[in-house]
């Protein structure tokens, strides 16, 4: 298991950059990861998201699709889109500190 520094914190990742540790996830960290993602500074929308990710993980142990995001009412894609350019599931589920999402490659 590789580990990498991120905002002061030695955390546990996975080859792709995926924390390993959901414990090790804090706020200072989402920050940082989203700068090496190119989202200078997360609004109070990405952080709607990320925590709607967080959420549903703790509950069904799975990330959900994009579809399901659009049908939750939390986000539309245009705006997911818009929020994390470049592949917004891979991006926010890295940032809220989960796993890579099945459905992405």
């Amino acid at each position: 298991m590789a580990t990498k520094e991120i905002a002061g914190n030695t955390i546990d990742v996975n080859e792709e950059g995926y924390l390993t540790n959901f414990g090790q996830w804090n706020e200072a960290i989402a920050e940082a990861i989203a700068i090496e993602e190119g989202i200078e500074k997360l609004s109070e929308r990405h952080w709607v998201v990320l925590k709607y990710l967080q959420d549903f993980y703790k509950e069904n142990g799975t990330m959900p699709t994009i579809r399901k995001m659009k049908k939750s009412g939390v986000v539309d894609t245009k705006e997911l889109y818009s929020l994390f350019p470049g592949g917004p599931l891979k991006k926010s589920s890295r940032i809220a500190g989960l796993k890579k999402p099945e459905s992405c490659i």
